[in-house]
């Protein structure tokens, strides 16, 4: 109800949590503007799919380089902006090369920072809108990673843009909130990595795409939430 008819932009929509929330943004009846990486095949499946509840959509493939003018070309002025795209590594400390940071902090952070400061001026005028990123497991405060130091330092950060945000876009009807998903298990899920999630999550089920999807939804159509980093994790404890 609250979204129909609106225009929305999926940054990394035709796979994993980003194709879950693009199936719901369809049956809210939005028109859609999908960006997948470099999967012909991913991205016709997903316009049939989302086509099939009568809604409007294109699609757009490019690999993210920092380079947003495709993107604004693409979708000039969207009412909604989701990041679900957002590359995933693991390395220490002591092993994570500069290139590795270049790449994780691009796509991480300056990315979705880029796409909102040149999206965010249009919301305002037009007195709506509504931006959801997604950050990494307990990437919801400052915290030291073993393991991931360069992927978390970057999603760790989007919480300073949907809070400067927040501050401008509160009175004119414009939310930017953070998602920080727990454990899902996705069709990118290799069975080591699908054992490891059955064993850290608390009730030995990893979420779902669609389960993220649901509280996307949510978060999208509510006025009320604004610069909120929001974990829906089982209360997992890594």
């Amino acid at each position: 109800m609250y979204l129909s008819g609106k225009r929305a932009l999926i940054i990394g929509g035709t796979g994993g949590i980003g194709r879950g929330i693009t199936i719901a943004l369809a049956q809210s009846g939005m028109e859609l503007f999908i960006h997948g990486g470099t999967s012909q095949e991913r991205m016709t499946a997903t316009l049939t799919a989302v086509q099939s509840f009568g809604v409007k959509a294109q699609g757009l493939l490019n690999r993210i380089d920092g380079d947003i003018g495709p993107f604004i070309a693409f979708c000039p002025e969207p009412d909604i902006v989701v990041v679900a795209h957002g590359p995933f590594l693991r390395k220490r400390l002591v092993e994570t090369t500069t290139e590795d940071w270049r790449f994780m902090t691009i796509n991480n952070l300056a990315f979705p920072g880029a796409l909102i400061s040149a999206f965010l001026p249009g919301m305002v005028a037009r007195k709506y809108g509504r931006i959801l990123l997604f950050g990494g497991t307990d990437t919801g405060a400052i915290r030291g990673f073993s393991t991931t130091p360069a992927y978390s330092a970057a999603k760790t950060g989007l919480a300073v843009i949907a809070r400067s945000v927040a501050q401008i876009g509160a009175c004119f009807g414009v939310t930017c909130n953070i998602l920080c998903p727990g454990l899902v298990d996705t069709e990118y899920t290799d069975e080591e990595t699908k054992s490891y999630n059955r064993a850290k999550s608390p009730l030995g089920i990893p979420l779902s795409p669609e389960i993220i999807a649901k509280t996307a939804l949510h978060i999208l159509e509510s006025p009320a939430l604004n610069g909120a980093i929001i974990q829906i994790d089982d209360g997992i404890n890594l």
